[in-house]
């Protein structure tokens, strides 16, 4: 046995293990025999507060990372207001839910998962989307992301979800990106994370604003109303200027050319007024009918189908004003899924059950003290009163000799609220089970709604996640690896299998490979039951593809043109463009070879916004080039066609008129094109209105995506 007496004759190589040929313990050298399930009441009841392994496991990954965030660690944030639009009070007593027109002040924080702080925006990843609510009765968070699924069903396996997509520990290698090895092994092993694979390699993991992105609560939670009646809720936010996102090319060049690219055009669009807006709508299942589906509503790997459930609009949600300092609110705000008001409850969703416990814990070891609550960020505009005390940082002077209840010394205040004060009260679910680390068998389809998915997408949208899984598992080294998620990808869809193979230099395995943890007794098998598909009463789904889901009213509000200017331009087609622009709010940039004043053709002079140097056509949504009277300075420049070219590539809109058409028209990738698309607006004309019009109304159609298969086969 080691003598630790002797500091000096330890053998420090003994620290040093990388597991294999042995045994998972907890820290206290315990064998465990379950790693894929928490503890519960039941295969589908309440987690239990006295599973020591998920609490030892949880806590250990909630303090690895200080003071950033463990996940979520690039965010920005913006301060506004909810106001309800359509009351509901038959459903939840909530209070800022009851009144038609009632506001209540919130704070928005957008993230990316995986990358540390000082990573891109453009990274393919998750977004969070959290709320907090500063509502009467005290502080109500929904802690969201902008896909409506996640990776895994149990708690249990986020810190190796994690551990797995972070940079791999032993060369902190790649930042911000899932893909490597260490991902798509874990990932080939969870047949479970098929469903949300599909999302994170679709254009929502690429989005083209936070502006521009849906949101969703995940979990299935519940809303309870003044008479204790009980329904399930699902919660959506839905953009006012529709669900947007980038080509992975475009992501990558904004990645070099402007990393901040989210966070300066959140904050840009909230200082010119232009507000974001959300409405915020609901899905209603009413109780009786928990197990009317082909899927587990506690299953935060599935969706409920639009098709069988309606999404209800009861909100909108604006954001007016930016933080005044970026560390104190959006870097210290803290945000917790328990954070809950009367009228909205939890269900025994496992993976909500071990957040619930993990966000505390992690506020904890990142804000340093147990008063984070009093923050300014964080506090609550009802008052607090309670008999918790010191701790460091303490902020709050308690007056009194009384810090205890019951009490009689202090009148025994403060004292308990009764339910018809606002007293909170959990909904009286029955629990009666016996303690268990199962799944249910509910959980097991890990396939039918990653078809769902799938199948709902156009052709162009089915080709990028083609691409995204050929650049993701292309990065893979282990070619076991690439072939196990192959396997799990034929269960999805046999052709998008095939296609993603072909991009590797694969085979598509005859049968995906069953995952089995090494060491485990097929009756502790746990997670790893073997997986299913279930017949899905919903073929296809309109709400999940983003080109068959535009906003009701199609709009450039915001979007951003690139006016490619030289000496001797026209005054009249930049005025013209720009002015038909600004009626529809949307914004132009003068592009120049060189920053300063442009000589117009009538002697006048144009201020550029931006040098060729400094702008690239990936941080603008479309690209016009007004007629000249000597447009040789740019008729043969590299950086113009550089422009075009690029903006062609990633289908965007691209206007000319006069003697500029020839130059479009001569760009290479264009020249090459025989029938253009509505997306190339060129006429011989200058500064008509009709070009203007014309020009808008392609840029309604956010990308012409139909361009792609002539570009790359």
């Amino acid at each position: 046995m080691e003598n630790f007496q002797d500091e000096k004759q330890r053998d420090l190589s003994k620290n040093i293990s990388d597991g294999t040929d042995q045994f998972l313990t907890t820290d206290q050298g315990v064998k465990i025999n379950d790693d894929n399930n928490s503890l519960k009441a039941g295969e589908r009841g309440p987690s239990l507060l006295e599973d020591f392994i998920l609490r030892e496991k949880i806590t250990h990954f909630d303090h690895e990372r200080i003071p950033e965030r463990i996940v979520h660690a690039r965010g920005s944030g913006a301060h506004g207001y909810f106001e309800v639009t359509n009351p509901i009070p038959e459903l939840t007593k909530a209070g800022f839910l009851q009144e038609m027109g009632q506001k209540t002040p919130v704070f928005v924080r957008f993230s990316t998962v995986a990358g540390s702080k000082g990573s891109t925006d453009l990274a393919r990843d998750a977004r969070g989307f959290a709320v907090k609510f500063y509502t009467q009765e005290g502080n109500y968070d929904l802690v969201a992301n902008n896909i409506p699924v996640f990776f895994i069903q149990d708690a249990a396996k986020f810190p190796d979800l994690i551990h797995a997509v972070k940079p791999e520990p032993h060369n902190e290698m790649p930042q911000a990106a899932s893909a490597h090895d260490t991902f798509w092994d874990f990932i080939s092993l969870m047949p479970e994370s098929m469903h949300m694979i599909m999302w994170v390699m679709s254009d929502r993991a690429i989005p083209r604003s936070f502006r521009m992105m849906e949101g969703f609560g995940v979990h299935t939670f519940r809303l309870v109303n003044a008479k204790n009646e009980s329904v399930f809720v699902k919660f959506h936010w839905k953009p006012k200027l529709g669900t947007h996102g980038v080509a992975w090319d475009e992501a990558q060049k904004i990645s070099g050319k402007n990393s901040d690219f989210h966070k300066e055009d959140l904050w840009e669009a909230i200082e010119s007024g232009n507000f974001p807006e959300w409405e915020l709508g609901v899905q209603i299942i009413p109780t009786e009918d928990e197990h009317k589906y082909e899927f587990d509503l506690l299953d935060p790997t599935k969706i409920v189908p639009e098709e069988l459930v309606p999404v209800t609009i009861i909100g909108k949600m604006v954001l007016n004003k930016n933080p005044e300092n970026f560390f104190a609110e959006t870097e210290q705000i803290a945000f917790h899924p328990g954070h809950i008001v009367p009228g909205i409850d939890f269900t025994n969703d496992p993976l909500l059950q071990g957040r619930l416990f993990s966000y505390t814990d992690t506020q904890l070891s990142r804000l340093g003290s147990p008063n984070f609550h009093e923050i300014p960020i964080n506090r609550s505009i009802a008052p607090v009163h309670n008999n918790q005390r010191d701790g460091h940082m303490r902020q709050e002077i308690n007056k009194g000799q009384v810090s205890y209840h019951p009490n009689s010394l202090g009148g025994g205040c403060p004292y308990q609220a009764m339910i018809k004060d606002g007293g909170f009260s959990s909904f009286n679910e029955r629990v009666d089970a016996h303690k268990v680390r199962e799944r249910s068998e509910s959980f097991n389809d890990h396939f039918g709604q990653a078809k769902l998915f799938f199948n709902s997408q156009t052709d162009e949208e089915k080709s990028h996640i083609v691409k995204a899984l050929r650049f993701e598992l292309g990065k893979v080294k282990s070619s076991a690896v690439r072939v196990r998620v192959l396997g799990l990808l034929s269960q999805v869809d046999k052709k998008l299998a095939e296609k993603v193979a072909v991009g590797l230099g694969e085979k598509v395995p005859a049968s995906p490979e069953t995952p089995m943890n090494k060491g485990v007794s097929p009756e502790n098998e746990g997670g790893n039951q073997e997986p299913t598909t279930s017949k899905q009463s919903v073929k296809e789904s309109a709400a999940l593809s983003m080109i068959k889901n535009p906003t009701n009213s199609p709009t450039i509000e915001t979007r951003k043109v690139a006016v490619i200017c030289t000496n001797g331009v026209s005054e009249k087609a930049v005025n013209n463009i720009k002015n038909a622009l600004l009626k529809e709010k949307a914004q132009a940039s003068i592009i120049a070879p060189n920053l300063g004043s442009i000589s117009t053709d009538t002697g006048g002079a144009i201020t550029a916004d931006f040098s060729f140097l400094t702008a690239s056509s990936v941080l603008f949504d479309a690209i016009y080039v007004p007629h000249g009277s000597d447009l040789s300075e740019i008729a043969d420049s590299g950086e113009v066609q550089e422009f075009l070219n690029d903006a062609y590539k990633h289908c965007k809109v691209i206007g000319a008129d006069g003697e500029a058409s020839k130059i479009v028209s001569n760009a290479p990738f264009i020249a090459e094109i025989t029938n253009f698309d509505s997306g190339i607006v060129m006429t011989s004309e200058i500064a008509t209105a009709g070009f203007a019009k014309e020009f808008i109304n392609a840029m309604k159609m956010h990308r012409f995506w139909q361009r792609e298969p002539n570009l790359y086969n």
